[in-house]
């Protein structure tokens, strides 16, 4: 049985979170930040990168494992090129510094490839490349991750859910926007379904035999989309995201959970670019904003009532938050609000042991 929600205004869900990281032991601009984004998370309904994340980040902060006050640095190395150097930050606080140079970049020389070295985990890229359309930008972004997917034809994780978001502006309120895992579902999807005791369907994950599982507590290995188109693209995300920034690769990305006093040295990688670079700014999002309105004309198939632009149902969903409150799980909520900074859960422990 699914266990019972809490609905939160935005303001009082992201209030919760950053109180809780400042009592970790996070700068109070970082506390801010980080919340922020969780918060962009649920009120999206992408519960996996949103509060149910809160204890694992304050565990590492609070034993060492994410740097409290980092020498960030910013290493120019070509008029469109450079690496945010992220000092093991958290790895939301890093990304989204790091994005503001590649916007200025881009803006200035029309292109922008800028890598993140050595953050912690960041969250939803969906989160950074809206910020990017909203600046008139094409954006796309990747990001590694531990070894939690099994690859094709494999039994053994290898890669991560090493994610890709990619967006563009319109001349609406708001812009395309695509984020996916390059497994059929992200692990946070995985810990939404545990703390929700909700089942799976069989096509997102395996067992420790390599069997299909709708048990979230059973699983062992995720799987990647598409059988072996997935398994390409994360290889892809690895590369640019990884070895373009010379940090580990593959199997040798450390484990979210296997030192929480240890920074995770993950990397990040954006590429921007400036629509007016290469066409008319206004007819470029004029253009998009047509297809956006032919796909709503085009005719639903059985099961579905329309056609959606990705990111629309995000933006529906949000938009009903915003009247009804952001559903939180009752547990998760109980632990906001405690004065528990964290219940020494998450270290030295299997990357899909329960907790």
């Amino acid at each position: 049985m699914s266990e019972e929600l809490v609905y939160l205004k935005a303001k009082d869900l992201q209030d919760l979170m950053q109180v809780k990281f400042e009592r970790a032991g996070l700068l109070p601009e970082h506390a801010q930040e980080v919340a922020k984004h969780l918060t962009y998370a649920d009120s999206r309904g992408v519960h996996s990168h949103g509060a149910v994340r809160v204890e694992y980040y304050s565990e590492r902060i609070a034993k060492g494992g994410t740097t409290i006050t980092p020498n960030f640095s910013f290493e120019k190395t070509g008029p469109s090129t450079g690496v945010f150097h992220a000092d093991n930050a958290i790895g939301h606080v890093a990304a989204r510094k790091a994005l503001d140079y590649a916007i200025d970049m881009a803006k200035e020389n029309g292109v922008a490839v800028v890598g993140v070295s050595q953050m912690g985990h960041s969250g939803m890229l969906s989160y950074y490349v809206d910020i990017a359309a909203q600046q008139d930008l094409v954006a796309l972004a990747v990001c590694q991750s531990d070894p939690m997917s099994v690859p094709f034809g494999g039994t053994k994780p290898y890669f991560g859910t090493n994610p890709i978001a990619f967006s563009a502006p319109t001349n609406g309120e708001r812009p395309i926007i695509f984020d996916m895992a390059t497994t059929v579902q992200a692990w946070g999807k995985i810990l939404d379904a545990r703390s929700k005791d909700n089942e799976i369907p069989p096509t997102w994950a395996v067992d420790e035999t390599g069997a299909p599982t709708t048990d979230p507590h059973k699983v062992r290995g995720l799987l990647p989309i598409s059988g072996p188109k997935g398994y390409g693209l994360m290889m892809m995300v690895d590369i640019l995201s990884g070895s373009l920034l010379g940090l580990p690769f593959g199997q040798h990305v450390s484990s979210m959970y296997a030192d929480l006093s240890a920074g995770r040295n993950l990397g990040q990688l954006f590429i921007l670019i400036n629509p007016s670079y290469f066409t008319d700014l206004d007819k470029f999002k004029a253009n998009l904003s047509k297809m956006i309105d032919e796909l709503h004309e085009n005719s639903p198939a059985p099961g579905f009532d329309q056609v959606y632009y990705p990111g629309e149902l995000s933006e529906i969903r949000h938009n009903k938050h915003e009247e009804t409150g952001i559903p939180i799980p009752t547990g998760i909520y109980n632990y906001l609000q405690s004065d528990v900074v964290h219940n020494n859960q998450y270290d030295n422990s299997d990357a899909f042991a329960e907790k």
